[in-house]
């Protein structure tokens, strides 16, 4: 029995997971700046999971006006306990720390309840003796991180006991995502360290009482890929664990997928990987034992073979387990259209939008400019888009000026943030429609291609691979005949976290902006 990892793939970080009544999982992962907030999963068997909403719907549980990229949302913790689902987390730049709750996991949740604690990346924490606990990162009056933790009362979020230190972990920078467990007798402490880059990892330590101390696993990292130099999935860390129905232990957590052996950059964002976690006197160890072939990339093997033994906690794209756990066959591949795609589900935009801007079908989308474009985040300007999932993708749509003026413009951009994002789009110019090839990367914006068609409408064409993305144009000329140009092509590096410096993933959005409205059609993204 064997699963490919990433099971949530395209910009899926910082998971956490529970356990519902009704013998279903349920899953949430940061959004950051995008709207709505705090993507929400079901599976029934812990490997495939079916989105099914998001906890934050309502401008009053997500605030995002003014936020920079990489703002917003930090990593959700999702708890099950008393017939009450609970959702924490971090809006950073407004409200803080706080949690939703809802006794309709399909339904709405409810209004933010903030609680004063410091830190971010919480977790709530619910005890045998009926007390509910509060965990966040944090810094003590020395300046020194650690992972704090508080009493409080989870009808109002009000504090019954100060912060106290928990652990200071092993010693990694970016000491994060701390949750709490309690099996054997014991309590378990999780966090990640090392940053969320390529040296990230993930340990714990137990104690027989709440407060500590604390021992560490002696193994620690319990899970790290910082020495798998050339392996395809790097920056495992941050993560959560769970027992399943049929005993089982799980621990799911972030990862990315660079584009090459020698060229670390990821443009994809950190996704969602699930391992296994096996039980030994009294302390979890996360993944399985295998055989690493000794210069292996994307299923590459050496002339030896496998003959590099390893042990537990790297993560790895296939994993196998025993068959006592079903599930079914993963699918990847898709093909998304305005006709398949659900807009409450599929869609994001950026930052509170103008909703009024928005006239979305599924047969078409009418986008209306507003005062901003999508160089900014001072406001949400006029986007709409979805995740990229997988390198090789080929995303397409008819796009039609309805309204414009000298300089508007409206089209499908690959968009990491307001400074990386490459664009191709319909342009107004002395009368005349334009299609425009835009690259930008960081304070350079350059216009690379452009040609002049004559009519008001065009196919926008974006394909990709793991190294660079080409941009073409479809038209009819003025005998009626269909022409299909190729305007550029530009590196996928250029839009990496690498670069970027950035915590988010690349998105395929519409978008429209000066004073421009269009219609958007025959949408269509698939995987190639």
């Amino acid at each position: 029995m064997k699963y490919q990892n990433p099971v949530l793939r395209g910009m899926y970080p910082d998971p956490s997971m529970c356990a519902g009544p009704n013998g279903k999982y349920y899953m949430v992962c940061s959004s950051f700046q995008y709207f709505p907030g705090v993507p929400l999963f079901e599976s029934e068997d812990i490997i495939n999971w079916k989105q099914i909403g998001h906890c934050l719907t309502k401008k009053s549980q997500l605030l995002l006006e003014k936020n920079n990229t990489g703002s917003g949302i930090y990593a959700p913790t999702i708890r099950y306990h008393n017939g009450r689902f609970y959702m924490v987390v971090t809006n950073v730049e407004n409200i803080g720390n706080f949690y939703v709750y809802t006794d309709d996991i399909y339904g709405e949740w409810s209004e933010p309840i903030k609680v004063e604690q410091s830190g971010i990346d919480p977790s709530l924490f619910f005890d045998d003796d009926g007390k509910v606990y509060f965990i966040s990162n944090g810094n003590d009056q020395q300046g020194r991180a650690f992972i704090q933790m508080s009493q409080i009362d989870i009808t109002t979020g009000k504090k019954i006991t100060e912060n106290e230190p928990l652990w200071y972990g092993t010693g990694g920078r970016y000491i994060e995502a701390p949750h709490l467990y309690k099996t054997g007798g014991y309590y378990y402490l999780l966090n990640a360290e090392g940053g969320t880059e390529y040296g990230h990892m993930v340990n714990y330590a137990r104690s027989k009482n709440i407060k500590g101390p604390y021992e560490p696993f002696p193994q620690n990292p319990v899970l790290t890929n910082r020495n798998m130099g050339g392996y395809q999935l790097q920056g495992a860390g941050h993560g959560d664990i769970l027992q399943t129905s049929d005993g089982s232990w799980w621990f799911c957590h972030l990862a990315f997928r660079q584009i090459d052996k020698y060229m670390p950059f990821h443009h994809l964002g950190r996704e969602t990987c699930i391992e296994p976690v096996t039980w030994k006197d009294g302390w979890f160890y996360i993944g399985t034992e295998y055989d690493k072939p000794e210069n292996t990339f994307y299923g590459e093997k050496t002339a030896n073979g496998y003959n590099q033994k390893m042990g537990f906690g790297q993560a790895l794209m296939e994993v196998e387990i025993p068959q006592s756990h079903q599930f079914k066959k993963q699918n990847f591949s898709y093909k998304k259209t305005f006709e398949t795609t659900d807009i409450k589900l599929d869609w994001c935009f950026l930052c509170n939008p103008q909703i009024e801007n928005y006239s979305l079908s599924q047969k078409e989308f009418i986008l209306t400019s507003g005062e901003h474009t999508i160089d900014t985040l001072e406001k949400s300007p006029t986007f709409i888009g979805i995740r990229q999932s997988e390198f090789n993708e080929q995303t397409e749509v008819d796009c039609q000026l309805i309204e414009s003026t000298e300089h508007s413009q409206a089209g499908l951009t690959v968009y990491m943030d307001p400074k990386h994002h490459y664009d191709i789009f319909l342009e107004k110019k002395s009368n005349k429609t334009f299609v425009t090839a835009k690259i930008t990367i960081g304070p350079v914006s350059q216009i690379v291609a452009s040609q002049e068609i004559p009519q008001e409408n065009a196919k926008l064409i974006v394909t990709s691979n793991p190294y660079n993305y080409s941009f073409s144009v479809e038209y009819k000329d003025k005998k009626g005949n269909i022409q299909q140009i190729f305007l550029t092509s530009a590196d996928t590096r250029y839009l990496s976290s690498e670069v970027a410096c950035g915590f988010c993933g690349v998105f395929k959005g519409l978008f429209a902006q000066k004073q421009a409205k269009a219609k958007f059609t025959n949408f269509k993204s698939e995987n190639l």
